[in-house]
């Protein structure tokens, strides 16, 4: 899961200080949300899907189906 969120952030290419801000916390919280020393609250899952057009079941490595739930 950790991988993933940062996958996506540097896909996009987006800073973590741009993603902290979007998510309306600090950069060393979001920080600890990629390096998988911070559970992630369901949230702020919900608000990355969003932003990335992704799924949370990707996100939390479920499925390899990158599919927006919104687009179907």
């Amino acid at each position: 899961m950790y991988n993933r969120i940062r996958d996506l952030r540097e896909d996009n290419d987006k800073k973590q200080k741009e993603i902290a801000a979007y998510l309306c916390c600090s950069q060393q919280a979001y920080s600890n949300y990629e390096l998988g020393m911070r559970d992630i609250p369901p949230d702020i899952l919900i608000k990355l899907a969003d932003l990335y057009s992704t799924n949370v079941d990707y996100i939390l490595g479920l499925t390899n189906n990158k599919t927006y739930y919104k687009n179907l």
